[in-house]
This record gives structure tokens, sequence and C-alpha cells, in this order.
């Protein structure tokens, strides 16, 4: 049976959808239409792309040669010489104000040493980028991981529009984002914006904010339905529908102008991530905080500001879409995530386990009483663990 699937914003937490994934691959349920918000939005670019579940797990779990997580390699440091403008503009500020008619001119060569190295420290670039693109860390990293997987098995979607992508999968994908130039909600999808890229509009929905930097949109990838916004800041979907459920259950219409005419639907999975349900075994392991740069390992107040960045996020993606769950809690599966924070991308093998095991089991119990499509679905044997 074909259902629509939509996947919460929640960073880290989101190894929870892999659980649940595993529960509705074994009852036989397909994706037709799939949501998702800023990491649901990787999730759900991985199913749309035909994705099995074992396959998004290992996606999710990759690691890198020395062990670490590839996810926690989206934690970037940016580079402040890739804007050539505002590289020049900050060294020439930088020796303007170290510029002292009291110091010889002999020794100018080494204040222009010590600009050089102060443009360079990563402090320094943390900080302009925050000030300039709105996000502590670069996404580079990320956007080349979803090039990377939209290639993977001979797909070859890593350079494809959301046009091209649907006409290849054959599935409906909407990723939902922020404009904050216009102050609008942005549907992408192949009905809303079909020139611009499927990886650009993942990364455009996972730009959290203060975390990674702001997206802005470029002339060639062509209209959002129908108006020009070359040039306005986007970022992360969480800041006005974390959970966007209503785009797969409303009729109202600019819902049917952004999925199309037949949008309400009854066959839906909710994948909520619940913080305020335990993740049974995991009070047995040892939450990972964020991976500081070394600057920040020896600087107690910047490590502190990092965290509250962090919290800050996680909080503000978690205030959003409430009376929508309210209104659909029959369609809706919570996914216990209590003690799992968004950036918490490095987890250990011990750690993972029990949040993917919590999901599955969700997953499980949900579908018991499930009433999708006006039938009641049976319940196959779980497979061996």
């Amino acid at each position: 049976m074909d259902v629509d699937l939509v996947f919460e914003g929640g960073g880290a937490k989101g190894l929870a959808f892999v659980g649940a994934l595993q529960a509705i691959e074994r009852h036989g349920f397909k994706a037709r239409r799939v949501v998702g918000t800023s990491a649901g939005s990787i999730v759900a670019i991985l199913v749309a792309a035909g994705y099995s579940a074992a396959e998004c797990k290992a996606a999710i779990n990759e690691r890198l040669p020395d062990g670490t997580s590839r996810f926690g390699s989206f934690l970037q440091i940016p580079s402040i010489d890739e804007s050539v403008e505002l590289s020049s503009s900050l060294r020439v500020w930088l020796r303007t104000e170290l510029d002292n008619p009291l110091i010889p001119n002999a020794i100018e060569p080494v204040v222009d040493r010590m600009v050089e190295g102060l443009a360079q420290r990563d402090l320094t670039k943390h900080l302009i980028s925050l000030l300039a693109w709105g996000g502590w860390y670069a996404g580079d990293a990320l956007l080349a991981y979803l090039t990377e997987k939209l290639d993977a098995g001979g797909r070859g979607l890593g350079s494809s529009t959301l046009r091209e992508f649907h006409e290849k999968v054959g599935r409906d994908y909407s990723a939902v984002a922020s404009d904050i130039t216009d102050k609008t909600m942005l549907v992408l999808n192949h009905r809303t914006a079909p020139d611009c890229p499927t990886a650009w509009a993942v990364r455009m929905s996972m730009s959290c904010p203060l975390v990674w930097q702001e997206v802005v949109w470029k002339k060639e990838w062509g209209l959002y339905l129908g108006q020009d916004i070359s040039g306005h800041k986007v970022v992360d979907g969480g800041l006005l529908s974390n959970f966007p459920i209503a785009l797969l259950v409303s009729d109202d219409d600019l819902v049917e102008e952004t999925m199309g005419e037949e949008s309400a639907s009854d066959q839906v999975i909710g994948l909520l991530l619940d913080d305020g349900l335990q993740v049974p075994g995991a009070e047995n392991t040892e939450r990972m905080e964020p991976q500081a740069p070394g600057f920040l390992e020896r600087t107690d107040l910047l490590a502190e500001m990092m965290l509250r960045l962090g919290a800050m996020a996680e909080t503000l993606l978690a205030g959003h879409d409430k009376h929508v769950i309210d209104e659909h809690k029959h369609l809706v599966c919570r996914l216990p995530a209590k003690g799992y924070g968004i950036l918490e991308f490095d987890l250990t093998p011990e750690r993972m386990a029990p949040i993917v095991n919590a999901g599955e089991a969700a997953m499980e119990a949900h579908l018991a009483h499930a009433n999708l499509g006006g039938q009641s679905q049976p319940m196959p044997a779980a497979a061996p663990a």
C-alpha cells in the first residue's frame, strides 16, 4: 500500500526515523509523497530517492576513516576566503583598526602579519560567518554529502533539479524552508520550484539558524511559484513549520497550489520526534556534546556560547505546529527522543542503538492501530533481530 510520509526536523534525533522506517518497510508500505523539514528533509530525500531502511541507516551512520561520524563533519569551520569581497574588506578593516601613527613604518610588516594571522584564526572565521551569513558553521560538507548520496547506487540524481528528480524517481518530494527576506514558508518541490537543484533544496531546509549558514537563492534556480526570489535569504524550515503534516492533510487553496489538487489524504504517517518520551536503554549511555574546534576547547566562555547556540536552535525548532499535531494526532507516530540533542551527531553505536530501536517499536505500536485508507493493517511477524 502507498502512504504519504512526513518527517519532523530534529537534527541528530532523526536516527529514530531509521527504526520507524524498518517497521514501515516490514509492513509492506511504500512511500508515495514524502515531506520533510530540516534533518527530516535528509531522511525524506533518501526515501524519495529509493533508499531502503537499511540503506538509510548506513547513510546516516557513515563513519570517516578516523572512526568519527560523517554527520559530525557537517560542523565545519567556515572559510572567509571564499568571499573575496568579504575577505578583502575584513583585512582592510583590521589594518585600519590596528593602524597607529605612533607605530614606526619599519614594523608595519609585523602588523600586516598579525592581521593576516588574525584573519586566519578559527574564531575569526566562525564569528564572521555568524555575522555575515547567519551561521556558526559552513554548509559545504553537508551539500557534498547530499550530492554524493543522490548519485550513489547509479541513481545519478546529484545534479538533478526538482523537476528532473521527480521525473526519474516518480515520487513526490517536498522540502520545507523559510524565506526570511519575504517572511514566508517555502515548500520546495517540482511544482513550486522545478529548476531548483534538489541537493540545494535539502540544504536550504537544513539551514538551522545560528548553526549553519543561510542560503541565498540564485537566479539560475528559477522562480518559486512564478515569483523571482533571487537574492532572498533562506534558512531552516523549522522556523515556520517543523512538522509540516498540514501539507498532506489540508485542502486549502495554498496547499493545493504547492502540493497538487488532490492534496488531502488519510493515508498519512507523521513521524514526530517526542522529547517527552524516554528512550529505553539510553539512560545507560553517555551523551556526547558537539565536538568543539580547538580554540573552543581552550576557552570556556566560547564553549559555553556554542552550547547556547545549539540550545537556542533546539528550542526554536521544538515550538511549532503543536495545534496541527493535536488536530491530526491519529496520523502521528511519536518517536521517543528524550535526552538526545539536535547536534549530537557523533553517536557511539551503544548510544545509537536505543533511539533506533525505540523508533522501530513506536512505529510497530502505531501501525497496530492505524486505519490507513479506511482499513486496519495486519501485523506481520517481526523480522528476527
